[in-house]
């Protein structure tokens, strides 16, 4: 049997043994009934533990995991799975809202912001989630594996979940590169690690070289790592540590800073279990490209000013099943003090407790004086207070996950891609149903239409098949180095549709959704284009950043109703620019309430021109009412003058 033979049995077996091994490792079927862990259990104290502990290794498969010691050879990567796991439940932590997404049995919840495929040769714009949110496709539904999936998001993943799941989309060569790179365990280092040094952009630098196993390693202070898996062979053994054939190629290693080291080989980890706002940002920051970069023009939420931090509301227990804030939330817990830490829960209380809920946290209690009951029946909280001050346009967003923002060498072109308006007014998909401020994506991809389903054609699939079709990359330079489109006509689409359907033929006619348009071509081969539901933009609503009650829409003294109601008033007239390569798409705009169900647009304009007339009728009513009380007292006064008389004759 030959070398090629030998290896691709090698493979295959492999590829069984993980199947079967990992559910094992990643504790499947686990007692839920086992005792909790030593760090799990609190005593009451609010101080802060001490972490001096043991860094430990990945288990080998049938092995025990190792202390790390900082003359171990080969010196390898700590492993938060066994190392954060002697005292914390680590499969309790991985059920958690940030780990959980890949689990059918997950409520799924208010849709969030999905991660954002971006391809710029092949105009890709694609929201995904492995959570079945509408709008959003699964990886796994459009045949990405779960090595493209880290490769492409993981500099903001936290770890854990469909990370260290079993791929039902991956080849036996895939899951065999596990044994080199290692899994994507959860990063614990990326919340609580309060060192100063840690540097969760290295995270992204790693997982670019395939360092899956070193990447929360090299995140810390008293770590650092060199070389990169992505250079090693198959047959490299990181447990080894064993030289690779070419001596240019240098394998992934770590070495650990020797005085942070005890005797015992224990290591002081600066954990804070109230995780800090700048740990949440490095995720979960929005820039608005409005003030372009520079963040001292734009003020930070009212509630972080007032000295509050993330995870004041946004809290969790153990499990790691953080509150997200809305009311309705999936959370399971009846418990008051989780279902108050919305912005009705801490403001205004919950009806029916059986002690004080209103003004948790020192939150004021607004008395919305004036303001007619229907808002709150219509309008989330958010509506009115949080975002941006509404104009004309909507304005252009960028975000840490969506455009990789605090990673090394990320484009900081106020261009670059993805495409995110907002605020953008609409229903919340939530149950109430409330209109609240919505961020907003116009996907665009190649796919194909079967069913009137359209499923998503992976940009590399594109390239491979129809790349020298494709917008010519000297064309387009510019934009490109700007991370923005490349301009396509409807020529550059029917010539890639043409290309598909010739190497790809079945299961279903292939398509190009942009510009909240399906593109297709007809039976004489000529492009159309047509309204389908796959093509309307992806939104998510969002509640931060929180403006003070005095900028508000609707304050007195601040235009008041006029904010809303009048003939221009951007919460329902306000222009929302439709994203697209096509050059013949440019330019065309939908107006917000177009995107608002149940509301006519003619409607609210006709109800809007009465408010220019609400003073004068005011004023009208005024004095009709004081003509009517001068008429009733003078009516009144001859009466009583009347009666006077009649009382005197009686007299």
């Amino acid at each position: 049997m030959d070398k090629s033979k030998i290896k691709n049995v090698f493979l295959a077996v492999s590829a069984a043994v993980l199947f079967v091994c990992v559910p094992i490792l990643s504790g499947a079927g686990a007692d839920n009934d086992k005792e909790p862990k030593i760090g799990d259990i609190g005593d009451g104290n609010r101080s802060r533990p001490v972490h001096v502990i043991n860094l430990r290794t990945e288990a080998e498969e049938g092995e025990e995991s190792s202390v790390i010691a900082p003359d171990d050879e080969p010196l390898m990567p700590f492993s938060p799975r066994q190392t954060c796991g002697e005292c914390h439940d680590y499969e309790a932590i991985s059920q958690g809202w940030h780990f959980n997404a890949a689990d059918p049995c997950v409520d799924a919840g208010l849709p969030g912001e999905p991660w954002i495929l971006i391809d710029l040769l092949t105009a890709t714009q694609l929201p995904l989630s492995y959570r079945p949110w509408p709008g959003a496709f699964s990886p796994k539904e459009i045949g990405m594996t779960k090595s493209q999936f880290i490769r492409q998001f993981g500099r903001h993943l936290p770890g854990g979940g469909a990370a260290e799941a079993p791929d039902e989309n991956a080849a036996p060569s895939e899951i065999m590169r596990e044994l080199v790179t290692g899994q994507l365990e959860i990063n614990c280092m990326a919340c609580h690690d309060g060192d100063p040094s840690h540097n969760q952009a290295d995270y992204d630098l790693q997982i670019k070289k395939d360092n899956l196993r070193w990447a929360a390693s090299a995140t810390c202070g008293f770590a650092s790592v060199k070389g990169a898996a992505k250079d090693m062979s198959d047959m490299w053994d990181p447990f080894l540590g064993e030289a690779p054939d070419d001596p240019k190629k240098i394998p992934p290693s770590v070495s650990y800073n020797k005085n942070c080291f005890s005797a015992k080989n224990e290591v002081f980890i600066d954990i804070k279990k109230k995780v800090s706002a700048e740990r949440c940002y490095f995720c979960h920051s929005t820039a608005d490209m409005s003030h372009g970069v520079d963040h001292w023009k734009a003020d930070e939420d009212i509630h972080l000013k007032a000295g509050l931090t993330c995870v004041d509301c946004h809290r969790n227990g153990m499990n790691h099943a953080i509150n997200r804030g809305y009311e309705g939330e999936p959370s399971g817990q009846n418990d008051v003090s989780i279902t108050t830490l919305t912005c009705k829960g801490c403001h205004l209380g919950e009806e029916g407790s059986d002690h004080p809920t209103a003004g948790r946290l020192g939150a004021p209690m607004p008395t919305h004086k004036g303001i007619p009951t229907v808002h709150f029946e219509k309008l989330t909280c958010t509506a009115c207070h949080s975002g941006p001050w509404p104009g004309e346009k909507v304005h252009h967003a960028k975000t840490s996950r969506a455009h990789g923002l605090g990673t090394i060498g990320v484009n900081k072109s106020t261009e670059a891609l993805p495409h995110i308006s907002y605020p953008v007014f609409t229903e919340a998909k939530q149950h109430d149903g409330k209109i609240a401020p919505h961020k907003l994506l116009w996907p665009a991809f190649w796919g194909r239409l079967k069913d009137g389903k359209v499923t998503p054609v992976l940009p590399d699939v594109v390239k491979k098949v129809a790349g020298k079709v494709l917008p010519g990359i000297k064309e387009n330079i510019k934009r490109l180095r700007a991370g923005n489109w490349p301009e396509y006509t409807t020529e550059n689409i029917a010539d890639v549709l043409k290309k598909l359907a010739a190497v790809n033929k079945g299961d279903g006619a292939h398509v190009y959704i942009s510009g909240g348009k399906l593109h297709k071509l007809n039976d004489a081969g000529s492009l159309i284009e047509e309204d389908h539901s796959t093509a309307r933009p992806y939104v998510w609503s969002f509640a931060h950043d929180v403006r003070p009650a005095s900028q508000s829409l609707g304050i007195d003294g601040a235009a008041g109703c006029d904010h809303c109601h009048n003939t221009k008033a951007p919460f329902f007239f306000g222009k929302v620019t439709v994203d697209s390569p096509v050059a013949a798409e440019h330019g065309r705009v939908e107006e917000m309430v177009d995107m608002q169900a149940g509301v006519d647009g003619n409607y609210i304009w006709a109800f809007n021109m009465s408010f220019i007339f609400r003073p004068w009728m005011k004023a009208t009513v005024l004095i009709a009412s004081m003509i009517l009380a001068g008429f009733l007292l003078l009516f009144g006064l001859k009466g009583l003058g009347k009666l006077a008389k009649f009382t005197a004759g009686d007299n």
